[in-house]
């Protein structure tokens, strides 16, 4: 494992056991509203302060772009890690035990190093760029069927930007009759992370955030799938939108999304 790598796992893991904590005793949860249907608690925070912690031990001039901490800049700007310290905070308040710890490493403006850890489950999928992906050790690959026919998906409803709902329901009619079935799970870190191990066909979303999709970016191009926008461009990191799949699934849903 990358020495790089293997320090976010171990920040991953440390991250995780605060999270399953929380989740034990969620009646002390202490909750606050970011925006529109948005919420923070104070284990997303503490998760993502153990996280950069852990991280700087190692690397203490790397700078950090955290999701409740926002941009810290460090002295070597070549390197920068993503963080969303826990994808799926509404699943985690409401007691649905499907949630991620997400972390990206980008070096020199490009996606080096990834996990997500399902801390629920114990899955941890890892991903070095030229180096292909795993899960919890074993190499994982997207599917690659010949179309959209029976193919499982995954997305995430505009519920921050509910006005978006009727142009979202118009490409996910067209997309709906074309393929097997479509699920809807609340973890855009985990969409990816499964597609990449191809229990997800393919995935496409929109209004996301950088730290929703960094590491399972790199993921899904290391198991052998395609990341694009909606457009089909190939750098959707920070386009607030993502389409992910094996390349003929990836030119299948763009057909609907553009």
């Amino acid at each position: 494992m990358h020495p790089m790598l293997n320090i976010a796992v171990r920040a991953a893991r440390v991250a995780g056991t605060i999270i399953v904590r929380g989740f034990e005793n969620r009646d002390d949860l202490q909750l606050q509203e970011k925006g529109s249907n948005d919420y923070v608690t104070h284990i997303d925070k503490e998760a993502e302060k153990a996280i950069i912690y852990k991280i700087r031990q190692s690397f203490p001039n790397h700078c950090f772009l955290g999701e409740e901490s926002g941009e810290t800049n460090g002295e070597d700007s070549d390197f920068q890690w993503i963080i969303d310290p826990l994808d799926g905070t509404t699943n985690f308040i409401k007691g649905i035990p499907h949630f991620a710890v997400s972390i990206a490493l980008l070096y020199k403006g490009r996606l080096d190093q990834a996990v997500i850890f399902d801390p629920i489950r114990g899955e941890i999928f890892t991903a070095s760029r030229g180096k292909g992906a795993q899960l919890n050790g074993y190499r994982i690959r997207v599917t690659k069927p010949r179309d959209l026919t029976d193919t499982v998906l995954a997305t995430g409803l505009p519920f921050r930007n509910k006005q978006q709902y009727g142009e979202f329901a118009l490409s996910l009619n067209k997309i709906f009759h074309e393929c097997g079935d479509v699920r809807r799970a609340g973890s855009a870190a985990l969409d990816l992370a499964y597609v990449a191990a191809g229990r997800h066909d393919g995935y496409w979303e929109r209004g996301i955030k950088c730290w929703d999709i960094a590491a399972g970016e790199l993921m899904v191009r290391e198991s052998g799938g395609l990341v694009t926008d909606f457009a089909g461009n190939n750098d959707p990191l920070y386009k607030g939108e993502v389409v992910a799949g094996s390349p003929k699934v990836v030119q299948g849903l763009v057909k609907h999304l553009k």
